[in-house]
């Protein structure tokens, strides 16, 4: 009895270790993640502002104004001729799926069988399909009212995020959508996975051959500007080079034809992130959705002047301290605190080091405008811009319902993690269920070990269905299946058939592997910062510093919440003496190297530490989707971030960088290879040890 006991304690203390283990490395991959959609928002912003006070030399193309004309002045009929599928021509050696309209149960299945043995389907007929979509979605209200009958189950699936293979593993064990089997689909079909496309079309196909059998719910991932940052438009363009351009205009506007949300018996609400204490269903239903193309700036109307109005955003989120003090400052989109009048706003030259203020508004616009390449609007149709009318009400709604995530404690705060959205108690999960004569809410739009999660005393249920989200074996995936009783039952399933064959500690080690390297490519890009913060503890300049100061510093510049005190036992090693680390050595030791190496350090560290926002305004600025930019277009996309980041590059190390790259010197640069190029990757195992010593 005694031994049992003992071997009992022993397996107990085990599984925590690696419970804590599997959480710290959770940590690491959601604080990473959600710091992402921040950078992401605050640079969208930045936009913004630009867009509200400059417009584009006559000589220059339109780029910032690209990513904002969501909805070009054609009506319905003229859409429907631009996307005409009839003169794409499908080759006689094409051996891909072919879909005859209206689609049958046959159709569908050849297109899932073809998906899952890795064909592609013909751009004509993803057209045909897209346009039947759009057609069908126009016609759906904002919120769908679903009923599961006498003896009827609805299943309910979460964050799919491109993982074709959780999709055909929910439909292998749970059956595909029919009239006896109806889904519900709650949003982010797309980004991060490589097979979007291919989930779009299934998913859309089987809402054409059941409309009143599958729903499908937006989420904040069905947007253009997000897709930008997070691979659906890479992979669209990748995957139809000749017609990629048209797809994705055409599914711009059937991401903002999605419904909402939908109800279930009149009890059960699904929504893809949440409330707030504003919510208004009576509101959410009247709206006209199909104007928000995009969810992360307020739509405006223009008077008859059509003249643009003033900005709605501050542009840098808060103030200009906002990127130096950390991601934590950074505002929710709808739920920040008042702004200031534009004349009070403070305003800082983007090249000055010491926070000067002496500027003027004016010269403040024009300095930021020769930085963008941009030429300023006249001060007549700035100054005299008729007070811009935004619907502010309706968008807010659509952030919160998108963006929002719950917390444990009551009341209702900006969502700053994210930046958009808000954090929402179970206090206003109840006062909002119950001024609707709802009983539960499922959301989705937080990955979670388990694939599900309650909340709120059960009033609220977390369903994400993408296993191995952040690596093979973080997590499972789940879906649920609610009866006429409306308990939610739940399915756990796992993707990947390598993963379920790993032992538990194996698939924590793995896990932990993973985030530690993603956690060392933050440490590295941020090398200047980090330094320059160990310095303020090595007055001396020893070169050495406390483990307690390293802690502080290094939370003191990413800003990502974690326990770097229980961490540094697996990012410190071997840089120790007596208590104190050697920074300099233990940057040595990160196991990071670059792909390529430059002679600009200071621009290298730059292009590492914002590689996604670069990304995101390459992709924005190639308004013709070819994958390559000219050098001009490279210099104002490199002009454009120094402005958001408010440092100074200069136009030589900008040259000359472009130089370098322009590896067929074509005078253009592709951006995949670009941004490859310039990755962080991580050394391998032979590169990190130091050769034996001689014996």
């Amino acid at each position: 009895m005694r031994a049992a006991l003992l071997i009992q304690r022993w397996y107990r203390q085990y599984a925590a270790r690696l419970e804590m283990r599997r959480r710290c490395s959770w940590n690491i991959f959601q604080s990473i993640e959600y710091s992402g959609q921040q950078d992401h928002i605050k640079l969208y912003n930045f936009f913004g502002y630009l867009m509200d006070h400059f417009t584009s030399a006559s000589s220059q193309r339109n780029l910032v104004s690209q990513m904002f004309r969501e909805s070009d002045a054609f009506q319905d009929v003229e859409w429907e001729k631009q996307f005409c599928y009839k003169d794409i021509e499908v080759p006689d050696v094409y051996a891909g799926p072919h879909l005859s309209f209206p689609l049958t149960i046959s159709n569908v299945t050849e297109l899932v069988d073809a998906f899952k043995n890795k064909q592609k389907l013909h751009a004509r007929y993803v057209l045909q399909l897209l346009g039947k979509t759009w057609t069908l979605l126009r016609l759906m209200p904002n919120i769908s009212h679903v009923c599961t009958c006498k003896h009827k189950e609805i299943t309910i699936c979460g964050d799919l995020h491109g993982h074709l293979e959780d999709l055909l593993l929910v439909f292998y064990k749970n059956g595909f959508p029919s009239a006896e089997t109806p889904y519900v689909f709650n949003g982010d079909f797309v980004d991060r996975g490589k097979e979007s496309m291919e989930i779009l079309l299934v998913l859309f196909a089987f809402l054409l051959l059941y409309p009143h059998d599958v729903h499908l719910n937006r989420g904040n991932h069905e947007d253009h500007i997000v897709n930008l940052r997070y691979g659906f438009t890479k992979e669209v363009l990748g995957k139809y080079q000749v017609h990629g351009k048209m797809i994705l205009k055409l599914l711009q506007k059937i991401f903002s034809c999605l419904p909402l949300a939908t109800v279930i018996d009149q009890k059960v609400l699904i929504l893809h992130g949440g409330i707030s204490d504003k919510t208004d269903l009576n509101l959410i239903g009247k709206l006209d959705r199909q104007r928000f193309v995009s969810a992360l700036r307020p739509l405006k109307r223009r008077e008859a002047s059509g003249r643009p109005k003033e900005a709605a955003l501050d542009p840098d989120g808060d103030d200009d301290d906002d990127f130096s003090m950390g991601r934590r400052r950074v505002q929710s989109l709808t739920h920040g605190t008042p702004m200031r009048p534009r004349q009070e706003l403070p305003r800082h030259s983007v090249h000055s080091g010491s926070g000067r203020t002496g500027r003027s508004v004016d010269e403040e616009l024009r300095e930021r405008r020769r930085l963008a390449g941009l030429s300023l609007s006249s001060d007549s149709e700035l100054y005299s811009a008729e007070v811009q009318e935004t619907d502010a009400d309706e968008w807010k709604q659509i952030v919160d319902v998108l963006w929002s995530d719950p917390m444990s404690q009551n009341g209702c705060v900006p969502n700053e993690v994210r930046g958009g959205g808000c954090y929402w108690g179970p206090d206003v999960t109840q006062e909002v269920l119950d001024r609707h004569k709802l009983k539960l809410l499922i959301r989705s739009h937080e990955c979670k070990q388990e694939g599900y999660e309650f909340c709120h005393n059960g009033r609220v249920v977390t369903i994400f269905s993408a296993s191995n989200y952040y690596d093979v074996g973080s997590n499972r995936g789940a879906y649920i299946r609610l009866g006429p009783d409306l308990i939610p039952h739940f399915k756990l399933f796992q993707a990947s058939r390598s993963t379920r064959e790993l032992t538990l500690r194996q698939s924590v080690g793995r896990t932990e592997r993973s985030a530690l390297q993603a956690l060392r490519m933050q440490l590295f890009a941020h090398k200047s910062a980090l330094i320059r913060e160990f310095q303020e503890y090595d007055p001396q300049c020893t070169g050495l510093i406390s483990l307690k100061h390293w802690a502080m510093a290094v939370e003191k510049v990413l800003r990502l919440s974690l326990p770097w005190r229980v961490l540094r036992a697996q990012l410190v090693t071997s840089s120790t003496r007596d208590g104190m680390l050697n920074y300099h050595d233990w940057f040595n030791q990160l196991s990071v190297q670059p792909n390529t190496e430059i002679a600009n350090a200071s621009l290298l560290e730059t292009l590492y530490k914002h590689h996604s926002n670069l990304e995101s305004i390459f992709r924005m600025i190639d308004t013709d989707h070819s994958g390559l930019i000219s050098f001009e277009e490279f210099h104002q996309t490199w002009k454009l971030l120094s402005s958001h980041l408010q440092t100074d590059i200069s136009d030589k190390a900008i040259a000359d960088l472009a130089e370098s790259i322009d590896f067929n010197k074509d005078g253009s640069i592709d951006i995949n290879e670009f941004m490859e190029a310039f990755r962080l990757v991580e050394q391998s195992r032979g590169e990190r040890e130091e050769p034996p010593s001689p014996e």
